[in-house]
């Protein structure tokens, strides 16, 4: 008997070994629909896995921190797939699951486009809409190797490669495309509904800038409709106050050019603006720089620091004034 305990302490008891998707058809038609993958003894799994011993387990939906990650990374997978069934002569390499979304890396003869980025998005949906099983195969290494440099898929062959010759690999496929990978993923594609396709930009294979360039596709994909609406807004409106901030900045920037301008009259044609802004504040210096001397030649001179706006000339005088004046009632 294998005995599963679930995260209630509840335990259920199975006759023999008991996949995950299993346990949740037996807890309930709900939870096996809505099950992207399971937690065994604390490490995630897919809905295939197979339970040979006692457990702990849970399972996991896309409700959970864990249930988003396997969308996530299933989505880079889709991604791939979408990109060979449109470019086939493109080469996959790696996909990883980042902060708020995706990526996958490609080497392609020619940059993709944002026409081309379009649709790619819309094989995307339209590969999730079949809803195809994602399954998994394990091979050995060399094994794998051959079989990657066979579709032509160096950049997988070579990764495979690196992998000590003792280990088995595991491969995932969904429809007609295969790919390398640790796992696990989602059961099918049809649970892949609210991603979005964000930017193309260049990465180095293996980041080593004497390797070749490759393009780098970002996505975000989330569990529900509305999340991925607020993420998107919420880009939107950081954006706009980004561009907000800096046509503020900007408009301080060319008030503060034409202040510094106006001390010394017009630039002269064919100095830049930067440059006669340094002129001018380096003349404004010079002129402050020039009214200390001059204050505290007048102090030395009679005796008190003039009030701040009068000038040299008036102060001293007055203050001679005054002396002689006294002198005379004296």
């Amino acid at each position: 008997m294998i005995q599963i305990t679930l995260p209630d302490a509840s335990k259920r008891e199975y006759p023999q070994a008991v996949t995950v998707a299993e346990v949740a058809a037996s807890i309930g038609a709900g939870l096996a629909k809505a099950a992207l993958g399971g937690k065994v003894d604390g490490k995630v799994v897919d809905t295939s896995y197979l339970i040979e011993k006692d457990s702990a387990l849970s399972i996991i939906t896309a409700k959970d921190a864990d249930g988003l990650e396997l969308i996530r990374h299933s989505t880079a997978h889709l991604l791939a797939y979408a990109v060979k069934e449109l470019f086939p002569e493109a080469q996959v390499t790696i996909g990883p699951v980042i902060e708020n979304g995706f990526y996958y890396d490609f080497a392609y003869k020619r940059p993709f486009t944002p026409e081309d980025l379009a649709a790619i998005e819309k094989r995307m949906t339209e590969l999730a809409a079949k809803d195809e099983p994602v399954t998994r195969r394990v091979l050995p290494r060399d094994e794998a190797v051959a079989h990657f440099k066979s579709i032509g898929e160096h950049y997988k062959a070579e990764i495979i490669a690196s992998i000590p010759a003792n280990e088995d690999v595991s491969l995932y496929r969904e429809g007609t495309f295969e790919d390398l990978c640790r796992g696990p993923h989602v059961p099918s594609t049809g649970k892949l509904k609210f991603f979005k396709l964000m930017k193309v930009a260049g990465a180095y294979w293996r980041g080593d800038h004497r390797n070749e360039m490759l393009q780098r596709v970002y996505g975000t994909a989330w569990a529900t409709k509305d999340e991925l609406q607020q993420y998107l807004t919420m880009l939107e409106e950081a954006e706009n106050a980004t561009t907000a901030s800096w046509a503020r900045s900007w408009t301080c920037s060319i008030s503060m050019t034409m202040r510094l301008a106006s001390c010394s009259g017009t630039p002269r044609a064919g100095r830049s603006g930067r440059a006669w802004s340094s002129t001018c504040a380096r003349s404004t210096r010079t002129t402050a720089t020039r009214r200390s001397r001059a204050r505290r030649s007048l102090t030395r001179r009679c005796g008190k620091r003039p009030a701040t706006g009068t000038s040299t000339a008036t102060t001293c005088s007055r203050r001679r004034a005054r002396n002689a004046s006294t002198r005379s009632s004296r």
